[in-house]
């Protein structure tokens, strides 16, 4: 497993747009780490995807605190059809796949001149 680390921090507006570097794999998970007195103000809001193909990782409005996400993607049969556990049930999902991509980290309403800190475990 891999550890993308990535440190963002805001402008005057308190947005930010930041990468992380090149991965390949599957994704595992995500966790923002909140930490300090210059840490993202409360009500921070994250929009992450991966840079080349622009599918979505991890949207969430007004977070206040250190978080950890463990996105997934609903899978399909080789119809196009959705792949279920049962007729008319839950979705299958699965990881998010990366070649060679970067992950594009968006905050809004980070507060001015605030720091996050961004980790990302890649299999």
């Amino acid at each position: 497993m891999k550890r993308l680390k990535m440190t963002v921090k805001t402008a005057a507006d308190g947005t930010a747009t930041a990468f992380s570097p090149r991965a390949t794999g599957k994704l595992h998970s995500i966790h923002y780490v909140k930490d300090g007195a210059t840490a993202f103000a409360d009500g921070v809001d994250f929009t992450v995807t991966a840079e080349t193909t622009g599918e979505a990782i991890w949207n969430e409005q007004n977070v206040n605190a250190s978080a950890a996400r463990y996105p997934r993607a609903p899978t399909q049969s080789a119809a196009g059809a959705a792949a279920l556990y049962a007729a008319g049930g839950t979705a299958v999902q699965d990881k998010i796949g990366l070649a060679n991509d970067r992950i594009k980290i968006v905050v809004a309403q980070g507060g001015n001149a605030k720091v996050g800190h961004f980790i990302a475990l890649v299999d």
